[in-house]
């Protein structure tokens, strides 16, 4: 069974969380204290709020293009606003949320390798959301979202050793996911995508076995989505691999 790349569904731009309100810059005259952004910093983080809320807007009326450059102009000022205060939760949020934006504008534009880049960089800050946030099941979809991508660019070059920690990961917060609310077919994806690509990776039996009867039961039910239904055909046996 071939191995899958690809931008799902499940990673939508409804998912995404609004930015960062826009900061008060303090008196020019006056040192930033430690963890404090300068007048200039807060004002760069200004024209991102500005720019990043263009860029949804642009995506939303599918002008991927312009949107993609309204993000790339955002990034610089948020990356800083999270190196000065690693702390600031609401700013990791807004940094998380503009590089998944900026990655659904650039696979819908073909740019895959930029894709897979704003994952990996993204990775680190949704990781630090959930741990913040366990009961928040948008931002722990999206984290396993994320890393079956990333599973799924690996275990596409052959990396099945590269792939599996990826794939595992994403597999216990689908489960846990699934476990709060089985019926979404959101998360029901969510997880049978982790099974499969964990159970490619490893060769575990037992996975395999899980992936199987869960593709024959969502291949009943028609909750399914596009990007799993090849694989689930395969296999439920529907298709030859």
């Amino acid at each position: 069974m071939q191995s899958r790349i690809f931008v799902s569904a499940f990673l939508a731009l409804s998912t995404l969380a609004a930015p960062a309100l826009a900061q008060d810059a303090p008196a020019a005259s006056a040192a930033p204290a430690a963890g404090q952004m300068t007048p200039e910093q807060i004002n760069a983080f200004n024209q991102a709020v500005t720019d990043f809320t263009a860029g949804q807007t642009a995506l939303q009326a599918g002008d991927n293009a312009t949107a993609a450059t309204k993000y790339e102009a955002a990034m610089p000022a948020i990356r800083t606003a999270v190196e000065v205060d690693p702390t600031k939760i609401d700013n990791v949020n807004f940094l998380a949320n503009a590089l998944y934006a900026d990655a659904a504008a650039q696979g819908a534009l073909g740019k895959m390798d930029k894709v897979i880049a704003l994952y990996g960089e993204s990775l680190p800050h949704w990781r630090k959301l959930v741990e913040a946030k366990p009961a928040d099941a948008t931002s722990r979809n999206i984290l396993a979202g994320i890393l079956i991508q990333l599973g799924n660019q690996k275990l596409g070059a052959q990396d099945k050793a590269g792939s599996a920690p990826l794939y595992q990961e994403a597999l216990g917060l689908a489960r846990k996911s699934a476990a709060a609310n089985a019926a979404d077919p959101v998360t029901k994806n969510i997880l049978l995508s982790a099974l499969i690509g964990a159970s490619q990776a490893t060769g575990d039996a037992t996975l395999q076995t899980e992936a199987a009867t869960m593709s024959k039961a969502m291949l009943a039910d028609g909750s399914v989505d596009a990007s799993n239904k090849p694989a689930a055909q395969v296999l439920s046996g529907v298709k030859a691999g």
